[in-house]
């Protein structure tokens, strides 16, 4: 499988010494299921949006510290690919600001949550369970990082799993898009280092409470293989 990373941000120059930036992140997490898997990298934050839906066989977003709502040249041409991927039937599996992308660009709406930041662990529900859960379980729980939700769903979008704090974490539009509030690709360590590189952000007492969470199991690697399925899925689908 020929994936597509569209890069949204890179890793803060003073963390990317010790974790990487986010493309090695992507490429360690899923060749560790997969090692057969290729990556080709489009840099969007610098304005290189993809100019071929088909020069890959699905397609994924990085996270970003900047906002979907932040009036951005390149987001709202991000928005268009992803409006060009939908119509398509190309796969797309959006990861944290990719996961908001792809609702407020298929006509939801994302906000800044008044409960604050997300870090550290998040504790999710699985609500409905679709055929690309396996092996399945019931629960998720991956490292996070956000301020800003999914407030309002896209038409055709469905909930698959979420928490009080996130009620939208995990979302299924048609059979080709999939949303993860998550980051399957963040480390322990490199959560821990970010905390601390946003503590005056994000607040004493939240990064305590997100550095206390990290002593709970991640499934970070269940994310990966549920990923993978669901992409092939898709993949499959469409031939």
């Amino acid at each position: 499988m020929r994936i597509g990373l569209l890069q949204c941000d890179d890793v803060a120059p003073e963390l990317r010494e010790a974790h990487g930036n986010y493309p090695e992140m992507f490429a360690a997490l899923f060749q560790r299921v997969d090692p057969t898997l290729e990556f080709r990298v489009w840099r969007c934050l610098d304005g290189e949006i993809p100019d071929d839906i088909d020069a890959v066989d699905a397609w994924m977003t990085t996270g970003s510290k900047h906002g979907v709502n932040d009036g951005l040249a390149w987001v709202d041409q991000l928005c268009d690919f992803v409006r060009e991927l939908w119509r398509a039937g190309k796969p797309l599996v959006g990861i944290c600001f990719g996961h908001q992308l792809m609702a407020k660009a298929l006509g939801g709406e994302v906000v800044k949550s008044e409960r604050g930041w997300g870090v550290g662990m998040s504790f999710n529900r699985v609500t409905a369970r679709a055929a690309w859960m396996e092996p399945w379980q019931p629960g998720i729980d991956l490292l996070v990082s956000h301020q800003d939700q999914v407030e309002v769903l896209p038409p055709e979008a469905t909930i698959v799993g979420g928490s009080d704090f996130c009620p939208h974490y995990l979302m299924q539009i048609g059979e080709h898009f999939l949303g993860v509030q998550g980051h399957p690709e963040f480390t322990k360590a490199y959560s821990r280092d970010l905390m601390a590189l946003r503590r005056e952000l994000v607040g004493d007492e939240r990064v305590s409470e997100g550095e206390t969470s990290l002593a709970a199991p991640v499934d970070d690697t269940l994310m990966a293989r549920w990923i993978l399925n669901f992409l092939r899925r898709a993949i499959a689908a469409r031939a």
